[in-house]
């Protein structure tokens, strides 16, 4: 009923950027919040970037003034993460994750993609 696709992965140096996509795609009425975890080898999935449907955003210290979540403004059911000045620290698998109201639900579900690795090494 509903994918999430990321793109956008891939390797990089440190201190390099990356942008990262997701599109939401499917019987979608509305969504409530998109956001990007990620997971490394060994360590639980960690939030890295919110965006609420109002358009407030959040990061955790690791990542702020680093990454940015923003949306598509013509195709609202796309975000993306930019990302500078990446470490290696940074290397794990992102993925994509929306809490969305689909045609015949009463409530929002949370929904995930497949994840895109990103690896940050010289």
């Amino acid at each position: 009923q509903v994918q999430l696709v990321e793109s956008g992965g891939g390797l990089v140096q440190p201190g390099g950027s990356l942008r990262l996509s997701c599109a939401a795609s499917g019987s979608i009425v509305s969504i409530d919040a998109m956001a990007w975890y990620r997971q490394a080898p060994g360590n639980q999935r960690e939030l890295v970037a919110r965006l609420t449907s109002s358009g407030s955003t959040s990061y955790p210290d690791s990542a702020k003034g680093r990454f940015t979540i923003s949306r598509n403004n013509a195709n609202k059911n796309t975000v993306y993460l930019q990302m500078i000045s990446l470490k290696p620290d940074d290397t794990a698998v992102y993925y994509c994750n929306a809490a969305i109201k689909t045609y015949g639900s009463s409530d929002y579900l949370t929904y995930w993609g497949q994840g895109t690795q990103v690896t940050v090494s010289s």
